[in-house]
């Protein structure tokens, strides 16, 4: 059974920095690409970076570029993306993606807040 588990959202002030994680399982990690979605109250889910199964070829939208980065370890099936310099704009539910031969899987979300 295929598990994509986020953690490490919360509250931070603005200029704050967070580390999201996905753990995985259940499907052969290494062989897949792995994607960061984001869903402000209100509005579309978005894409926020995207990273290929060997860790090249990173994509980020444009208002992340500089402050994003995302990674992975294929030791231990995890993602991560580290925020930097937030803004109160950042604020959203974090989602952990991934596209399989089967089907897409949606992890069940992380919140961020970026308020003072």
């Amino acid at each position: 059974q295929v598990q994509l588990v986020e953690s490490g959202g919360g509250l931070v002030q603005p200029g704050g920095s967070l580390r999201l994680s996905c753990a995985a399982s259940g499907f052969t990690f290494r062989n897949y690409a792995m994607s960061w979605y984001r869903q402000a109250p209100g509005k579309e889910r978005e894409l926020v970076a995207e990273i290929t199964s060997v860790g090249r070829g990173l994509n980020y939208r444009d208002s992340v570029k500089g402050r994003f980065t995302i990674s992975r370890d294929n030791v231990k099936n995890t993602v991560y993306l580290e925020m930097n310099s937030l803004k109160p704009e950042d604020t959203a539910v974090y989602y952990c993606y991934t596209k399989t031969r089967v089907r897409d899987y949606w992890g069940q979300g992380t919140q961020v807040t970026v308020s003072s």
